[in-house]
Formats: C-alpha cells, structure tokens, sequence
C-alpha cells in the first residue's frame, strides 16, 4: 500500500503541474467569444443589402427593422472596431511572451533549444499568425463598412494602413537583424493586392486593376464581397451582372434573417423560461421545504464502499493522466496527427483521442472498483422508465439564465482573454456535414456519457463519504471545470458543472444529467455553425 500510495502522490505532482501549467498558458492566449460577436455582425450585415421597394411595407421589411436596429452600418463598423482592439492588444501581448522566450539555452555554436522553450514557441507562433490575420480581415472589412457609410476618403486610409503595414514588416523582414515574432500571419501579397483592388475602385477617379474582378471574388466573402462587386459593376456598366447580383444577395438577406432570428432570439427566449421556471423552483422551495422538487434527495448521501485512495486513484490515473499524458502520448506513437489532411481527418482525430482518452478512464474506473462488486444500491443508476427527460430539459432550461449571467461576469474578469477550447473554433470555420456530424457526435454523445459517468456518476457519489451532498456538488464541479484546462472557462463550467450535479443528486438518475450535457453541448455547436455559415 506504501509503495501504490507513493506512485499515486508522484503522478499527483506530475499531474497538478501539467494542469497548472496549461491553466497557466491560457492566461494569456484569446478567447473565441470576439469571433462570435464578429460572426453575428457579419450576419447583421449579410441581412442589410439590398433593400428593395416591394419590402417598404412588408412584414419582411418589419422584421429587418426588429432584428436590425436602426442603423445596422453603425453598429457593425463600431464591433469590428471594438474586435480590432482587442486583437491589436492581443497581438501585442503574445509577441511581448514570444520575445522573452530564450532563442537557446546553451551558448555553443549549435544551441539545441529545451523542450519547454520550443513547446512554448510552436504554441505561441500560431496565435500570433491568427491575430495578425484576424487584423488584416478586420482592416478589410473596416474600409468596407466605412465605404458603404458614404466615406470613401476615411475607407481608403484604413486600406492604405493596411498596405503600408504590410511593407513595412516585408521590409523589416529583408533586414538580417529582423525579429522573426513581426513576420506576417497571412499571404502579404493577397492581402496587399486585395486592400490595392479595393482603393482603386474607390478612388477618384477610379482605377480598376486588371484583375479585380477575380481579388474580390476569391478574397472577400458575404457581405463585403456583394458590396465590393457592386462597387465594380457599377464603374464598369455591367447592368446584367450587377441584377444577378443584387437577386442574389437579396435572397441571401431574407435567409439570414433567419439565422439572426434564430441565433439572437432563441437563446434569449430560452433564457426568460428557464428564469421563470428557476424563479418558480425557489418559490416553491420556500414555500414547501423538505417537499420541494430543489429537495429531494438533497440530504441522501451515497453509501460508498471505497475511500479517499480509490476517489484519488480514479481521478488522478484514470482521467488526469491517462487522458492528459497516456492517451496523447498514444496518438503520438500510433501518427495520428490527421491535421495535415483536412477538415474530416481533424474531426475524425478529435473523435479518436476522446474515445481512446475516454476508454482508458473508464477502464481505469472498472479496475478500481472491480474489488467493491457488487455495488450498493443507486450507484450509476440508468432508469430509463422516469421522468429523466423532464429533469435533463428542465435542468438545460434553467441553466441558459444562470449561464449568461455568470459569462457576462466572466468577460468583465478576463476581458477576452483565457483561452477557449479549440474545438469552438473549428466548428466555427467548418463547412463540410461530415465534419460537422463527427463534430457533433464528439461533443454530444461521447463526451456526456464519459463526463457524466466520471464526474456525476463516480466522483460526486463519492465524495459524499466525506462532505454533505451540496459539498459534492461543489467540488465535483470545480474539478469538472479545472479539467477543461482554460483559466477563462473555470467559472462558467463551475457553475454548469453544479447544474449537472444538482439535476443528477435529485433525479438519481446518470441519463437525466447525460441529456443536459448533450443538449448543451450540441446547441451551442449547432449555434456555432448557424454563425460560421453565413460567413
């Protein structure tokens, strides 16, 4: 026993250090909520144009009017401003960390970099080409909406920034003493010939170049691209192309219409159920005590056979390290590594390592509590005939409410930074069905059964041993959200995580919370590909 509990505590300090250490480095890397907001604006926008005279008094025309707002330019040019703020910030902060990472750690002719020098530099070099491309696209899109505003000369001066930003770092890189950190993200040439096409015919007078047509339609999308051809058309007197044109993106506006319905209305028509049905829980809690649905079941603790050792075991080999070092390590051997290869080999490499991560951890569960079978009564209990449809719906309800209020407390926190998990913005940029299926499979039907199992149906019982219910809740949530590996994420899976626990502790029942996770996690990547499909 001495010696398991001497390897235990030596995994424990090897696992609290990588925790640490990757809650550490999401400190300072963005997170995925600007993105969002940018998507739904370039939503708002592909809903504006055109606006044709049959629509004066139509219920189309009112709708666009409620959805819209009053002046949907404005508050589009002050989003993507706002989003250009904070990736300037952004891009600022990750090239001041690149720079204080040591180029060597031996001074001899051929320095061999440590492997925490060269892990932080591939982990900080991707992000920082993400933010220099996220502030090409917004200089692109910022001289759009300042164009379409009436303002020209104003739209012109933002391309021109863009140009000139882009020779000045082509020459700091020609120079031997170039820090390799300022090196552009995206394609120089595309973006400084697509930002020249669109000076040029926004100039006076005009000047097309040759190949303007072929930039706008390769290198803008949505909205910008309409309003870009249109500009062009225009120069050139091609009437017909310009119908077609317009036919288009008014069919496109009616359809995004929709999205934005569905994207800013649903969420919050959800949220205004779920207060009421909170509102009226606690109500009845304290109206009716001990007979309230809040609780029930909420002082029975779980008759738990196993110790501490067996909890500690579970947590620390069974999920911290078999998922977070074994099973990466496993992909590694195996080559896995399908990102090279597309979008389907990345959904089908997410969805392998989550399965392998979580058959190791269940499998580690099995060893350990092999010893203690039979199992009382109540432990990972699946009724199928109750009302767990009712609990999981009803929990998902109340949820949405207290969700947003936390995330609108946790922006105010980190201010857009943290991290997010990578999954988000995948789906985000994803178009292909297939992808999105394996996607959807991953984080709908995978994750809650091995979540759920793991933190609801072992972990929370278990703990009940040494803390009252509520206490379980409590701290079977806090690890849920530290295993998410995002500092910026900690709160709000703090407080979905006591959600789960609550449903599951007065329930008794693993499906009710399982059907929670699963409408949540699908939801919101259903929510994530409704805004990416329109961009």
């Amino acid at each position: 026993m001495t010696i398991k509990r001497l390897i235990l505590g030596v995994l424990t300090l090897f696992v609290v250090i990588l925790v640490g250490s990757s809650l550490l480095k999401s400190f300072g890397e963005p997170q995925i909520t600007n993105r969002l907001e940018l998507y739904q604006t370039n939503l708002l926008l592909s809903a504006t144009e055109p606006v044709t005279s049959g629509d004066a008094n139509s219920e189309v025309s009112a709708l666009r009017q409620t959805v819209l707002g009053a002046d949907p330019l404005k508050t589009a040019l002050e989003q993507y401003q706002t989003v250009h703020q904070t990736a300037e910030s952004d891009l600022e902060r990750l090239r001041s960390r690149l720079e204080q990472v040591p180029a060597t750690v031996n001074p001899s002719p051929r320095p061999i970099p440590t492997r925490t020098t060269a892990s932080t530099a591939e982990r900080l070099q991707p992000l920082i080409q993400q933010q220099e491309t996220l502030i090409d696209q917004l200089d692109l899109g910022i001289g759009t909406i300042q164009a379409q505003q009436g303002n020209p000369e104003t739209a012109i001066k933002t391309w021109t920034g863009l140009i000139q930003r882009h020779d000045d770092a082509l020459t700091a890189e020609a120079s031997p003493a170039a820090a390799a950190p300022n090196s552009p993200a995206s394609n120089p040439l595309q973006v400084v010939t697509t930002a020249q096409t669109l000076v040029g015919i926004w100039s006076e007078p005009a000047r097309i170049l040759p190949d303007a047509e072929a930039q706008l339609q390769q290198h803008l999308q949505g909205w910008f691209r309409y309003v870009g051809l249109t500009r062009l058309y225009q120069l050139q007197q091609r009437t017909d192309q310009l119908n077609v044109l317009q036919i288009d993106a008014q069919q496109t506006a009616e359809n995004t219409l929709l999205k934005l319905a569905l994207v800013g209305t649903v969420p919050v028509l959800g949220s205004v159920i779920g207060a009421g049905l909170l509102i009226s829980l606690l109500v009845q809690r304290g109206l009716k005590g001990k007979q309230s649905i809040l609780a029930l079941n909420s002082d029975t603790a779980w008759e738990t056979p196993w110790d501490w050792e067996t909890i500690w075991q579970v947590l620390i080999v069974g999920f911290f390290f078999a998922g977070q070092v074994v099973a990466p390590l496993l992909v590694s051997i195996l080559g896995l590594s399908f990102n090279a290869f597309g979008t389907r080999a990345k959904a089908v490499y997410a969805l392998s390592y989550y399965l392998l991560m979580a058959g190791s951890g269940l499998a580690v569960l099995y060893w350990s509590l092999k010893p203690f079978f039979p199992l009382p009564e109540g432990w990972f209990r699946f009724k199928w005939l109750s009302k767990w449809p009712l609990w999981g719906i009803g929990g998902y309800m109340t949820a949405l409410p207290l969700m947003i209020g936390v995330s609108l407390l946790n922006q105010q926190i980190w201010q857009g930074q943290g991290g997010s998990n990578p999954l988000l913005q995948i789906v985000l940029d994803e178009g292909d069905p297939l992808s999105l299926g394996i996607f959807l499979f991953t984080a709908a039907v995978a994750a809650p059964i091995f979540e759920e199992t793991l933190f609801r149906g072992f972990l929370l019982p278990s703990l009940t041993r040494y803390v009252p219910v509520s206490g379980a809740i409590a701290l079977s949530s806090l690890l849920f959200a530290v295993a998410h590996l995002s500092v910026s994420e900690v709160l709000p899976l703090t407080m979905l995580g006591a959600v789960l626990g609550v449903i599951y502790t007065r329930s008794r029942n693993l499906l009710a919370p399982m059907l929670l996770h699963s409408l949540w996690n699908s939801i919101t990547m259903i929510g994530l590909f409704t805004l990416g499909s329109g961009n």
